[in-house]
């Protein structure tokens, strides 16, 4: 009887803990897998931590530069759009009596290893 109880609590706490084992894991993270079938090696993203001037902007600026850099189709392109728009937020910011920081990190040199454009 003894055996038979100890069999049940085990069986019910594998069954209990199964689901577990079959969740999914982190994998390539949030939106990292996407448009590898369109040409491009990974999505990127553009954001308030990428992007000098994301607070000027409104959503409708964000979206429009967002599709903007990811329809550059080289390197010199990339430069020219991110060169424009910081122009842009620095002329912005400058109305509203605020310091543009310049960006962290050269996005349009991230975007050409990720195999976005050669």
């Amino acid at each position: 009887m003894k055996l038979t109880h100890i069999a049940l609590v085990a069986f019910l706490g594998a069954a209990v803990a199964s689901p577990v084992f079959a969740q999914a894991g982190p994998g390539m993270g949030a939106g990292m897998g996407a448009g590898m079938g369109n040409g491009r090696a990974l999505r990127y993203t553009f954001n308030k931590d990428n992007t000098p001037g994301w607070s000027l902007m409104s959503a409708e600026e964000r979206s429009a530069y967002h599709d903007k850099m990811l329809a550059a189709k080289s390197y010199d392109e990339c430069k020219a759009l991110q060169d424009e728009q910081h122009q842009a937020m620095a002329a912005r910011a400058k109305e509203r009596g605020k310091t543009l920081r310049g960006p962290r990190r050269n996005a349009c040199g991230k975007m050409k290893a990720r195999g976005f454009f050669k």
